[in-house]
């Protein structure tokens, strides 16, 4: 499987705050430096976290796990002989994971002091927004290339989904491109995520009416808010026509939201890996001035299924290698269309495609 250029921290940054739908700040090296920790720092670390699973977790009760995994861990003095902040920091991250097998949960230590308030709460100033309209362009808003493959099936690589008030304008032009095309694969092998907004705003493209794809819970407010396709798109709908999304051991969060979606709504077909498996939605709280704590804070409810794709990831529909999946949705795409009109226009070349197609996998394999 080809590897992409790994973003810089901005862009890691700014991942995880569109998870949230606020601007994190990204951090330098030097800001991750070590520090030695003493005793009643170690502890206020370790209530802190506590405490903010307790308020915020998405999951009460897994909360309450944490806590008496963590208190156990504790009172047998294992913590007692950390002193390095960043050791303590990795250390219950691992620990957190490993008891609420949630892959989104992190412990964050930086050297450089954090902002007096939560991350999360933190206000977008105008030169925030100018900043990231920068670093989306210098990425074009995400989408890291749109093609037309032969047989007229169109190929759209994410690598992040940007919220629409950057990138929806670029998502216009995007499908615009696409329109006229008989079948779409969509490449989401590489993407980790984003913001869920830039996903409806893609899959509203795809339905003449708007739909009802989930429902999102947010725990600390008990609060349920409904994610539904939006009334109207620019330019042309992409309707009636065939969708297929890649998926591999990457693809996650707001990445795995849109395949999980459409796969419910038989909308698209999914080829590939089984994706990574995160459902809930972030936020960051400070706990004091160099240690901060990530949090699941809600969970998406499939309007079909009534459930997520949370530790298990989005089962694909036809399972095979990430390396083979854009050959393999390429081949099916084509089968399709002549199964469906097989005297269709240019009908022959599209099975000397096929043909050919089949011949450089069977070679492959």
């Amino acid at each position: 499987m080809r590897k992409r250029a790994t973003f810089s921290a901005i862009f890691v940054a700014v991942l995880l705050a569109l998870t949230n739908g606020r601007m994190v700040q990204a951090q330098s090296q030097n800001d991750q430096s070590d520090a030695r920790l003493d005793a009643a720092t170690r502890s206020q670390v370790i209530e802190g976290v506590i405490k903010r699973f307790n308020d915020s977790y998405v999951f009460p009760e897994v909360a309450r796990a944490i806590e008496q995994s963590v208190r156990e861990r504790a009172r047998k003095g294992e913590y007692d002989k950390i002193t390095s902040a960043s050791a303590l920091a990795e250390s219950l991250k691992e620990q957190l994971r490993e008891v609420s097998k949630d892959a989104h949960v992190d412990v964050i230590f930086r050297n450089k002091p954090l902002p007096p308030m939560s991350e999360t709460e933190r206000e977008e100033t105008p030169a925030d927004r100018e900043n990231l309209r920068s670093n989306f362009a210098f990425i074009n808003n995400g989408f890291a290339k749109v093609e037309r493959l032969k047989g007229n099936i169109g190929l759209l690589d994410i690598d992040l989904f940007v919220d629409p008030a950057y990138a929806g304008d670029t998502a216009a032009a995007v499908m615009g491109v696409l329109a006229n095309t008989d079948a779409l694969i969509v490449d989401l092998r590489y993407c980790s995520g984003g913001n869920g907004r830039m996903a409806a705003l893609l899959e509203t493209y795809l339905f003449a009416e708007p739909v009802h794809l989930s429902d999102f819970y947010q725990r600390e407010a008990n609060f349920t808010k409904q994610n539904w396709t939006l009334p109207y798109v620019p330019g042309q709908r992409y309707l009636g026509k065939d969708v297929y999304i890649l998926t591999s051991k990457l693809t996650h969060s707001a990445a795995e939201a849109f395949a999980y979606e459409l796969q419910s709504l038989k909308r698209a077909t999914i080829i590939g890996e089984v994706s990574r498996g995160g459902a809930h939605t972030v936020a960051r709280y400070r706990i004091n001035e160099h240690f901060a704590v990530q949090v699941p804070v809600g969970r998406s409810v499939n309007a079909i299924t009534k459930t997520n794709w949370e530790g298990k990831g989005v089962l694909p529909d036809i399972q095979t290698t990430a390396e083979k999946s854009l050959k393999v949705a390429h081949l099916t795409a084509l089968q399709r269309l002549l199964e469906r009109n097989p005297n269709r226009e240019r009908a022959s070349e599209i099975r000397e495609l096929i043909e050919s197609l089949g011949k450089e996998e069977s070679k492959a394999n």
